[in-house]
């Protein structure tokens, strides 16, 4: 297979390194990269970029990385963040992303299993001590050798970034440049199961879901990208790092998500692509609504990871004034499916997309893995080139999500979309199944959105002596709680079938999300129980 890849022009024989080094050549002055965080803004052009890329890398080399070894970064987005991952395929190190909310359990549970021997991190950052958690996840882990902090004092044993790896001089003899099929990232699934897997992408898979998401969009070097997720999600990591590089575009970065903030840099910095989950979106609408700046440059906003109201992609054009995009895709192999610009801009409402080129999808019966009927929801099986390989030290759960002919089995239900594409229709993991019948919970979630008073919704299963399960949703309102009877009359209202309905509300001010926006329903389930444990 790998041969057909590069025969298609899906794989190739450079890495990120060369896509550096090209933009370096053609537009040495070009801005790479803007950053804006606590430190105000930071801009560095290609060829800036390039000269802390060479001096970070000889550095990590100078303190015994060698090729192959998993660099550990905690680090919010920064330029440090995106020069380090760099420097990592320079001396053909292994980058090793952790979005900063994660906390000593789970970052020693990664060290731990990646071996890593260097950590890289903020000394504080958003109020927490990361020099004193990771002072303890090194008591614990017996490989991690150095932590190098952005800010520290020292005082811990903790390296300085700056006096650590930003002097010049270290030598590169001897270091191994990566290839373009060695291994250049394991990244940890973001628990919407609770479950958090290393997945491991070589250059090759990170390229083809880059060059793929760019070319269906019809993206190019003019392009100036920003996002509200960490560059440590692999959403922010492809969509706002690598694919703007792979450009020799623009990338502008934020440290922290803030929709007055972020609507200023749209309008500040001309962008013209922005990506995010619908909770970003609804944000920034907002913002926008309350305070308008001038957001002509902006063209085009790419969203995943829940369905999109319809009114929300209204919005989008009337409020933000660009086009709406739709995708489905996985830390396991990124953007899979996407709706296309040629297409109706409502198609973002009635549709995950169409499959982008390098990759396959399939729905089958869960039970049997036929292909499932038109119109019938089925498990979403996927294969290709931007495909991960594997789960870091566990091979055998990642075998036990592949089919006997090579596909990898998602672990998402979808249906045919009418129109050559999927719509996703839930987890199987989060199906309910009341009595005999499957309670459809994203098309819950979706019609419940609709009603003017919903800001948020999840839809959940609870334990039922008689049906097994029945449906509980769990709201965000935009004022008082709403009685059974009006969630009622509304769903009625748009002729959903009764059996579908929820039959529990519970309410709160915000969902447990990921850092790329998606829900955690396994913590809503777990919450639930509890309460009708007690």
């Amino acid at each position: 297979m790998t041969d057909s890849y590069r025969a298609a022009g899906w794989w190739r024989d450079g890495t990120v390194l060369d896509d550096l080094r090209r933009a370096v050549a053609v537009t040495p002055d070009k801005t790479a990269l803007v950053c804006h965080g606590s430190g105000g803004r930071v801009a560095l052009t290609y060829r800036e970029l390039a000269d802390e890329v060479e001096c970070i890398a000889g550095n990590l080399h100078r303190l015994g990385v060698r090729h192959g070894e998993v660099v550990t970064m905690q680090l919010p987005n920064s330029w440090q963040l995106v020069a380090s991952v760099l420097a990592c395929a320079r001396i053909g190190a292994i980058a090793g992303p952790i979005v900063p909310i994660m906390r000593r359990r789970e970052v020693e549970f990664m060290v731990g299993l990646t071996e890593s021997p260097v950590y890289l991190a903020a000394a504080e950052f958003r109020g927490f001590d990361f020099d004193r958690m990771s002072a303890g996840v090194a008591a614990a882990v017996p490989t991690l050798r150095h932590r190098i902090l952005l800010g520290g004092d020292g005082a811990s044993g903790a390296l300085d970034f700056d006096r650590e790896l930003l002097a010049g001089g270290a030598s590169l003899e001897g270091a191994v440049e990566a290839g373009a099929d060695d291994l250049a990232q394991v990244m940890f699934t973001s628990g919407t199961t609770g479950e958090p897997k290393g997945v491991v992408h070589s250059h090759n898979t990170l390229y083809s879901m880059n060059k793929a998401q760019a070319d269906v969009l019809d993206l190019d070097a003019s392009e100036v990208t920003a996002m509200g997720s960490p560059t440590t999600h692999q959403a922010g990591y492809t969509w706002n790092f690598l694919m703007p590089l792979l450009l020799g575009a623009t990338a502008v970065q934020v440290d922290h998500w803030d929709a007055e903030a972020v609507l200023r840099l749209l309008a500040e910095e001309r962008v013209t692509f922005f990506m995010g989950a619908p909770p970003f979106l609804a944000d920034l609408i907002e913002a926008q609504r309350a305070a308008p700046l001038d957001l002509s440059g902006l063209k085009a906003f790419a969203t995943g990871s829940a369905p999109v109201p319809p009114v929300l992609a209204e919005q989008c054009a009337e409020v933000l004034g660009c086009r709406l995009y739709a995708l489905w895709g996985m830390t396991e192999n990124g953007c899979v499916t996407i709706t296309r610009p040629e297409e109706p801009a409502k198609r973002a409402t009635e549709s995950d997309g169409t499959v982008v080129p390098g990759m396959q999808v399939r729905i089958v019966d869960p039970q049997d893995g036929r292909p499932v009927a038109a119109g019938r929801s089925g498990s979403l099986q996927v294969r290709g080139s931007a495909q991960c390989l594997g789960y870091h030290r566990r091979d055998d759960v990642y075998a036990a999500c592949l089919t006997a002919d090579g596909w990898f089995d998602t672990g998402d239900l979808a249906r045919a979309d009418g129109y050559g594409g999927i719509r996703i229709t839930g987890r199987v993991k989060d199906l309910i199944v009341r009595g005999a019948e499957n309670v459809p919970a994203i098309e819950v979630e979706a019609a419940l959105l609709r009603h003017r008073d919903v800001k948020d919704v999840a839809v959940v299963g609870y334990p039922d002596k008689r049906l097994g399960e029945r449906a509980c949703a769990v709201l965000v309102t935009r004022g008082d709680p709403l009685p059974m009877s009006e969630i009622q009359r509304h769903l009625a209202d748009l002729g959903m079938a009764k059996q579908y309905w929820p039959e529990r509300l519970q309410f709160t001010s915000e969902l447990p999300r990921t850092p790329s926006g998606k829900i955690q329903k396994f913590a809503l389930r777990d919450q639930l129980r509890a309460q009708l444990g007690a």
